[in-house]
């Protein structure tokens, strides 16, 4: 590969190792410009560079991707080099013949890097119901709060964060690691979502504090890290939980991400908003953040009217670039600044 060639290729290697680390849909990666570059290539170095961004990857090689993808990603890459290159590129061969061996299961790994240089990495679902819930995997809505809660870490420095709803735990884990927050609260209401949640926080080498939900503590866990956020893990009713049970987690801010789906979710939802509100009583107001891809306009209209109906008071929050993580498709998000 010439010079001219090697000083364009990290932006290209750099977009399919996020987007393989997180194991994004394969019609999503720039194959166009890497045939490209490709055809003007004498060697099959560029794709030797791919392979160990990717399937070589030390975060794929310990929390590899589903079995499927990495087979149907290696044979993607075979037929690009094949088209331009007559002699086979043995190394591609070899992982793909790994890979064939492997066995399939129902939980995949997906890591998402962070700008320090570190990456938040998930254990996930493979399916996008399972355990009749859509908790297991990753919402973009929470990509989209994650990168927003980096670009504005003063929110969440030295502050308590409640999430509601935090399924998977990206976005809690990114603030946790990026963010320095004094304590964060990670809830749910399923019970199969709370296990994986635990499993990805001491995944991602955080630790899990008693007092909150006893029975999610983690053996072991007693000797607390001073340059880590005191972490809890909470079984959180939307339509049972207490103001009394709300106020002991004691939140400096609130968060919540992809939550807005359905009628009833949102009337939960705003009834526990309410609840935070009364916690408060003759303190300052408290600052919730709620992210959400708007797939129906009525839906998003419908939370902003409950809002209304019950006295929280509310503000869009502009936009920021999505260019840190991958998404899994192009979607319109947004945000809510509550003042509760």
């Amino acid at each position: 590969m010439v010079p001219e060639e090697r000083a364009e290729a990290p932006g290209l290697l750099q977009s399919f190792e996020r987007r393989f680390l997180a194991a994004r849909a394969l019609r999503s990666f720039p194959w166009q410009s890497l045939e490209e570059k490709l055809r003007d290539s004498s060697d099959s170095q560029l794709l030797l560079d791919i392979l160990q961004k990717t399937v070589k990857h030390p975060l794929c090689v310990k929390h590899p991707p589903s079995a499927k993808f990495v087979r149907y990603f290696l044979s993607e890459l075979i037929k690009k080099h094949e088209a331009v290159h007559s002699e086979p590129l043995d190394e591609l061969y070899e992982a793909l013949a790994e890979v064939l061996t492997a066995e399939e299961s129902t939980q995949c790994h997906r890591s998402y890097l962070l700008p320090s240089g570190d990456a938040v990495t998930l254990s996930e679902s493979t399916a996008i119901v399972s355990h009749g819930t859509t908790g297991l995997i990753t919402w973009d809505a929470a990509l989209y709060l994650a990168e927003w809660a980096m670009e504005n870490p003063a929110a969440f420095i030295d502050r308590t964060v409640l999430e509601l709803g935090s399924g998977a735990g990206l976005t809690g884990l990114a603030i946790c690691k990026t963010c320095r927050p004094k304590g964060y609260v990670f809830s749910d209401y399923h019970g199969r979502v709370l296990e994986q949640l635990r499993e990805n926080i001491f995944l991602n080498g955080l630790s899990v504090e008693p007092g909150v939900t006893p029975l999610l503590q983690h053996p072991g866990c007693g000797i607390p890290d001073l340059e880590k956020p005191a972490v809890t893990v909470a079984h959180l009713d939307w339509d049972l939980v207490t103001v009394p049970q709300l106020s002991a987690f004691q939140p400096d801010i609130v968060i919540a991400a992809d939550v807005l789906y359905c009628p009833q979710t949102i009337l939960s939802l705003v009834r526990v908003l309410q609840m935070l509100s009364a916690c408060r009583k003759d303190r300052p107001a408290l600052d919730a953040y709620v992210a959400f891809t708007i797939r129906n306009p009525e839906t998003c209209r419908l939370f902003t009217a409950e809002l209304g109906q019950v006295g929280i008071r509310w503000e869009a929050v502009p936009h920021h670039n999505q260019k840190l993580f991958p998404y899994e498709k192009p979607s319109e998000m947004g945000m809510l600044k509550l003042m509760l």
